[in-house]
């Protein structure tokens, strides 16, 4: 193999010649202006995608999650949110430095929250306790191994937000994954959340950027918050035009992506090292290793061109995305089932 095969994450993809072109062309003005009509046209075609009234384009996925943090919520309010969250465990502790919020954390079936989850969490109207005021979802969830949530589920939970006056933050950086798997439609999802996080950098191959999805009104204080943070980009639209051809040409590939982390999980279960594979649900594979550090067996993989993460413990993660191929795949079934370690 010539080329590097990198499987440490979906953030390792690279524009496409179409993309490229379409970004090249694309026509720009100064976006802090609003005057940028490539970034406008992406705003305007992802908040008609989730039927919301409003979106703004970011430079990551952690920014937008932070400022929906930031807007959904005042100081001393508790966010709920699983554990193994993104927005907890990979966010440099934004939630607290920005909002001045705390977490209530609960540990749900990889990842994922329940509306009994929800109820319990909820703490009484007293001064000794944070007000309750956001519920995060992940979705997938990239801890969780890719799981991922059905529409059923979360109406439930938002009902009992509504009930509760609760507000609903998705992150859903790699919604489109899960979307590929249940079929079912972004407006439905847009139905249940008031501030929706979507990624184009990760398995869409957009080299930059996500986008924030919510009302007009939540929108305008996004675009305040993302000003005090920095991120607001001028000539922004020609990353922007990656995003757009990203949904127009790549959406439907997603579920390429699941199929090949399901084939690649399936053929390495059984080798005499691993002693677990996590269910494989959409484009995530996490192997338990047993009687190898992996630290070895990663520098291994590093010397016949592969690249996969440690994730923690005895875990190894790997990602497919628009970058791995079938016979990618198939080089690494053959690499590991003939690695002496």
């Amino acid at each position: 193999m010539n080329s590097m095969m990198d499987l440490r994450s979906d953030t390792f993809t690279f524009p496409t010649t179409g993309m490229l072109e379409f970004m090249f062309k694309a026509p720009v003005g100064d976006d802090v202006f609003g005057e940028d009509p490539s970034v406008n046209q992406l705003e305007q075609k992802m908040a008609q995608l989730f039927q919301k009234e409003a979106a703004l384009f970011c430079p990551s996925g952690t920014m937008t999650n932070q400022i929906a943090i930031k807007v959904n919520t005042q100081p001393q309010d508790q966010v709920i949110c699983d554990q193994r969250s993104h927005v907890y465990n990979y966010e440099g502790g934004g939630m607290a430095f920005n909002s001045g919020v705390s977490a209530k954390l609960v540990d749900g079936d990889r990842g994922r929250l329940t509306k009994e989850d929800v109820l319990a969490c909820l703490n009484p109207d007293d001064p000794h306790f944070p007000v309750s005021r956001l519920v995060v979802i992940e979705n997938t969830v990239n801890k969780g191994g890719g799981s991922y949530y059905r529409l059923n589920d979360v109406q439930g939970i938002r009902q009992i937000a509504l009930q509760h006056g609760l507000r609903m933050h998705l992150d859903g950086a790699r919604l489109f994954n899960a979307l590929a798997e249940t079929g079912e439609s972004p407006e439905a999802w847009g139905q249940q959340f008031d501030t929706i996080s979507i990624c184009l950098s990760k398995g869409l191959g957009a080299p930059v950027g996500s986008v924030l999805l919510g009302t007009a009104e939540d929108i305008k204080k996004a675009r305040r918050v993302r000003k005090v943070l920095g991120g607001g980009m001028r000539q922004a639209g020609y990353l922007a035009a990656a995003g757009l051809y990203a949904i127009d040409h790549h959406r439907e590939l997603l579920a390429e992506d699941n199929r090949r982390a399901r084939h690649l999980g399936g053929l390495v279960s059984d080798l005499p090292y691993v002693s677990k594979l996590h269910p494989v649900d959409t484009n995530i594979v996490i192997l338990e290793l047993e009687g190898v550090n992996p630290e070895d067996f990663l520098k291994k993989l590093d010397e016949k061109k592969i690249r996969a993460l440690p994730f923690g413990g005895q875990q190894v993660r790997m990602v497919t995305h628009l970058g791995i191929t079938d016979d990618m795949v198939d080089y690494f079934v053959d690499t590991v089932r003939h690695l002496t370690l």
